[in-house]
């Protein structure tokens, strides 16, 4: 399943990198035709930064192959509804993505293929279930590489599990571990998915329960341990919970009883048989040298093979 996965294994949440890498390089990087192509040279540079930066024994590049799975939505319909570009009968609903963005992922996908560099996504899941998967398979330490807060349920410091979350380009990247979560939000690892699921997150369409913001959140699973254990104390009238809590917290029992599924990364999904180890050479130079040339990625592309190189 995890072929070539020896050491430090670093799982790349690739859209919220190419999607930083849009925004943070400037559109008039184009190819030779005007195409542009700030995306996928920033996002080349990004992992030139990370490969140097961390030295990753095994890479992979985590991909949503479906950024809205209809079993998330099944259980709550507002899931990242107001992201939604167009629905379509069968297969995802298309996200809403900058124009000139579309174009530059199949560009991405194709160069990462010809570099060698792992590529997973897997139907009917997000990148985020990849690399939840990935991460419960690994057996030495894990470095995730995600602008997305939702990730940090994953940190474990018993298993060298932590995230690195760009702060400004990947240059600067916060080392989010246990203690630094403590210090943050009051949770670990584990307590951050009851902590966002109880608060909400408009960014996803995840409504939380009414009342309840992040310090309360983290002032009740302080109290009672988890999520089960809040839900516990409603039956309990001597447990410390005010009566507004006990009644926001009775009322948003149906959410509660399937939020977990939604915010709650897969740790099961069935991954195909990769190569994960770091390439030292392309896999498919033609390609890769067709690709270069065809959209001008010139410095960046070169950058990233000198890095490689053993």
């Amino acid at each position: 399943m995890m072929r070539g996965v020896t050491g430090r294994l670093m799982l790349l949440d690739t859209a919220s990198l190419y999607f930083r890498a849009y925004f943070g390089v400037p559109d008039s990087v184009r190819a030779p035709d005007g195409t542009p192509v700030n995306a996928v040279r920033g996002l080349l540079e990004f992992i030139d930064r990370l490969v140097k930066d961390h030295h990753p024994d095994s890479l992979v590049a985590c991909m949503d192959a479906d950024w809205r799975p209809q079993w998330r939505v099944d259980l709550i319909p507002s899931y990242k509804a107001h992201r939604v570009a167009e629905e379509r009968e069968a297969g995802p609903d298309e996200e809403e993505v900058p124009d000139t963005l579309s174009p530059q992922v199949p560009i991405i996908e194709a160069v990462l293929d010809a570099l060698g560099i792992a590529r997973v996504g897997v139907e009917g899941y997000e990148a985020d279930d990849v690399i939840g998967t990935f991460t419960a398979r690994a057996e030495g330490p894990v470095d995730i590489v995600t602008g997305d807060r939702d990730l940090y349920q994953l940190v474990d410091d018993a298993r060298g599990v932590r995230v690195l979350y760009p702060l400004k380009g990947v240059g600067t990247l916060q080392l989010t571990d246990e203690a630094w979560l403590r210090e943050k939000y009051g949770v670990d690892g584990r307590g951050y998915a009851d902590l966002a699921l109880l608060r909400g997150d408009p960014s996803d369409g995840l409504p939380g329960v009414p009342g309840i913001g992040e310090k309360t959140a983290a002032k009740l699973l302080a109290e009672f341990g988890d999520l089960a254990g809040i839900m516990a104390a409603l039956e309990d009238p001597r447990a410390k919970l005010t009566p507004s809590q006990r009644k926001r917290l009775e009322e948003s029992r149906p959410y509660v009883a399937v939020a977990p599924k939604v915010v709650r990364v897969a740790d099961d999904v069935p991954l195909p048989d990769v190569d994960t180890a770091l390439p030292r050479a392309p896999r498919n130079p033609g390609a890769l040298k067709e690709l270069a040339e065809r959209w001008g990625l010139g410095g960046s592309l070169q950058r990233l093979l000198t890095t490689l190189a053993p």
